[in-house]
This record gives structure tokens, C-alpha cells and sequence, in this order.
């Protein structure tokens, strides 16, 4: 099974302020569907929280201490227990989607990576921890310009970038 973490980021490594994301971009959130759509997701309490409900067309699997439970969602206070579950289930690529500390805790077990590299500076509470791509391969980027109407920024810049582990 590949483990996948999928993320967009600001140039500061910004992901999240008050548990909610720090822009709205249309076609990174549909790039997020297209690739996980089908999989398991794996996240944090918190990140699930933020999002409010289980994803359509994708299996929620939550890494908690706390006991915590939702219907439609398969808890675990170990991440082996997640990683089992989701092979039993003949999972072939699982999602890792946040928080920082499941970004930070999970990366030693990522094979790959969907990352969205945002034209953003701002105000945050949470953030990716700096990555060292030097073990990495880019298997694939795609640049957008920043969507702007009538003088103001609708949508910023942003890459899109597929990263493949070395051998």
C-alpha cells in the first residue's frame, strides 16, 4: 500500500489558522476529490472536525487518544491499527490529510506526496514542517496564475506538485 500525504501550504509553510484553511481555491479542492476520491482518508480529531462530516466516496479514518466517535467513521489511537485496517480493506494508496502533528508525526511513512504550493504570506496557527526534497523526485507540476477581478485577488498563484520518494 502507498502512503500518500496530501496537503496545500503557504510560503511560510502555513496550513491552518483556528482549525479552518487559510483560502479557498476551486480547483485545488477539485484536484483534491479527483485523487481521493475512492480511498481511505487519514486524519487527525481535529482536522475531521473542520471538515464537519465524512467525505462522500471515501472511507474517514481518525487517529485519536481520546476515544473519540462519529458515525461513519473508523477511530484508532495507534497508526498501525489504521494502516492494518485500511490493507485489510484492499486499499492501494492511502491518504494522509492532516493536521500538522499527523503531517509531522506520519511523514517517515509517505511515499508520495500531492502537494499545492500556495502564493500566500499570512497569519497562521499551523503549519507543515519544512521539507527536504532532496530525497524526493517531481513526477509532475502544474502552475496557475492567480484568478483576479476588478483589482482584487479572487484566487492566488499556486503550483501543483506530485513528489515521488527515492529509491
Amino acid at each position: 500500500m502507498i502512503v500518500s500525504m496530501i496537503v496545500a501550504y503557504g510560503k511560510n509553510w502555513e496550513i491552518g489558522l483556528n482549525n479552518q484553511m487559510l483560502w479557498h481555491i476551486s480547483e485545488d479542492f477539485k484536484k483534491f476529490k479527483a485523487i481521493t476520491s475512492g480511498h481511505h482518508l487519514l486524519m487527525g480529531r481535529k482536522t475531521f472536525e473542520s471538515i464537519g462530516k465524512p467525505l462522500p466516496n471515501r472511507t474517514s479514518l481518525v487517529l485519536s487518544k481520546g476515544g473519540f466517535e462519529h458515525e461513519g467513521v473508523h477511530t484508532f489511537d495507534e497508526v498501525q491499527e489504521a494502516f492494518n485496517f485500511a490493507r485489510q480493506n484492499g486499499e492501494e494508496e492511502l491518504f494522509i490529510i492532516g493536521g500538522a502533528n499527523i503531517y509531522k508525526t506520519l511523514f517517515p511513512y509517505v511515499d508520495k506526496m500531492y502537494l499545492s504550493e500556495v502564493d500566500f504570506e499570512g497569519v497562521a496557527d499551523a503549519f507543515l514542517e519544512s521539507i527536504d526534497f532532496s530525497t524526493w523526485d517531481l513526477a509532475e507540476q502544474i502552475d496557475y496564475d492567480a484568478i483576479i477581478e476588478d483589482g482584487v485577488t479572487k484566487t492566488p498563484a499556486w503550483k501543483f506538485k506530485v513528489w515521488v520518494k527515492k529509491d
